[in-house]
């Protein structure tokens, strides 16, 4: 097998990359790598010559430049519903420190430092009214976004005693058949906003999104609303924000991305992007990127890639070389290829082609091998965005 190259971007958790076996030569100086496994940093597709995947462990790939990986033919995966978990769960803890004021409440337990023991009491007793907040029970809980994050939300929004009401423009339906049945699904963000004592945001981010939560949305919720953003930042437009918190339309604003404008505003809560930072969350995601990596550079299958068609297929052992055929989704291509592949009495022995409405992708096992020359006839093709070939022949020893 050849030696894969793969270039570290942050801290990967050490269970993923122990996944990668001796075939794979992962560090962050690698140069002109293969594969990229990356949490938070930026990365360019268009700086790295030989690149063929970008795995990111996490959901979000607003860090990756997606479009122009999907004009080179390069698969980018995430791994959806790994940290769903830890994300649900700092909302709630994050959720009751708001609504109880438990943060305001510390604070002022540790300014009585250096009383003695009656001073602490009657200081407690004379002020605690101060820091009373709100049960959830009752209040109503409006998701939107219903993804492996929105749907636990959601539940948990069920499990308080909650009314929760959820949408989801494009909703997954293995999401969907997770979240329960006292879930109200609403037809329109706008029945969400108009019901939602705490709005939870758990959308993708794209640049149609960017500021979504504006004046004029705000507007829409029940006065005094609290709002809470565990998805992306810019989804949110903080001068809108810090006006509907000044006028007491929103109560609250709970936040995973702290900003500056945001800090000293005593009804904003926000943690330094903890939403994933857990050690389970950490190691499920790293080894479902590397794993994820590895299938798509030893055999060429997809699972979880943002702009690809999932595409599984086990070779069998008749199969010597597997070649792949990226290609734009247009009409003529399985045709094309096989035609090619059959004018030099190459038999294939299954072709599998799966589609995403953008993007054809090609597995089409080979029991002998493929020339240069029919390959670049192959490329040649002006919808044809990739090849690559994937031998097998000595997978066995032989």
């Amino acid at each position: 097998m050849p030696v894969y190259k793969i270039k570290v971007l942050n801290k990967i958790a050490p269970e993923g990359l122990e996944l990668l076996t001796r075939n794979y030569l992962a560090d962050t100086d690698v140069q002109d790598p293969e594969g990229i496994l990356v949490r938070s940093a930026n990365v360019d597709t268009d700086d790295y010559r030989s690149l063929l995947a970008v795995a990111r462990a996490g959901a979000g790939v607003n860090n990756i430049t997606v479009e122009k990986a999907t004009d080179k033919g390069i698969c980018v995966f995430n791994t959806p519903g790994a940290n769903a978990n830890a994300v649900a769960e700092l909302v709630f803890i994050m959720l009751g420190i708001s609504a109880r004021n438990i943060h305001l409440a510390i604070d002022f337990c540790r300014g009585l430092t250096g009383m003695d023991n009656d001073e602490v009491t009657a200081q407690v007793e004379s002020r605690k009214s101060e820091f009373r907040g709100f049960e959830l029970a009752g209040k109503t809980l409006g998701v939107l976004g219903l993804g492996k994050i929105g749907v636990r939300v959601a539940n948990g929004g069920i499990q308080r005693q909650m009314n929760v009401i959820g949408f989801d423009p494009f909703p997954a339906m293995e999401n969907i058949h997770q979240l329960s049945p006292e879930v109200h699904l609403a037809k329109g963000w706008r029945e969400v906003l108009s019901r939602s004592n705490v709005l939870s945001l758990h959308m993708p981010f794209h640049d149609k999104l960017h500021h979504f939560i504006n004046a004029d949305i705000l507007k829409r919720l029940p006065k005094g609303a609290m709002l809470i953003n565990y998805a992306r930042g810019p989804l949110v437009d903080d001068a809108a924000v810090l006006h509907a918190l000044d006028s007491e339309q929103l109560s609250s604003y709970i936040t995973d991305f702290p900003t500056a404008s945001m800090l000293r505003h005593p009804r904003v809560i926000s943690s330094p992007h903890l939403g994933a930072s857990t050690e389970e969350s950490e190691e499920m995601c790293a080894c479902m990127a590397v794993q994820e990596l590895k299938d798509y550079l030893e055999y060429g299958t997809i699972t979880n890639s943002v702009n690809f068609p999932t595409v599984e297929s086990i070779p069998s052992d008749s199969v010597h070389t597997r070649l792949i055929m990226i290609n734009r989704d247009v009409p003529g291509m399985i045709g094309f290829a096989s035609q090619k592949i059959g004018e030099h009495n190459i038999n294939i022995a299954s072709y599998l082609n799966e589609s995403n409405g953008v993007i054809g992708y090609n597995i089409i096992d080979l029991e002998s091998p493929i020339t240069g020359k029919v390959i670049k006839e192959i490329q040649s093709h002006k919808d044809v965005i990739r090849t690559r070939t994937i031998d097998f022949v000595n997978r066995n020893g032989d």
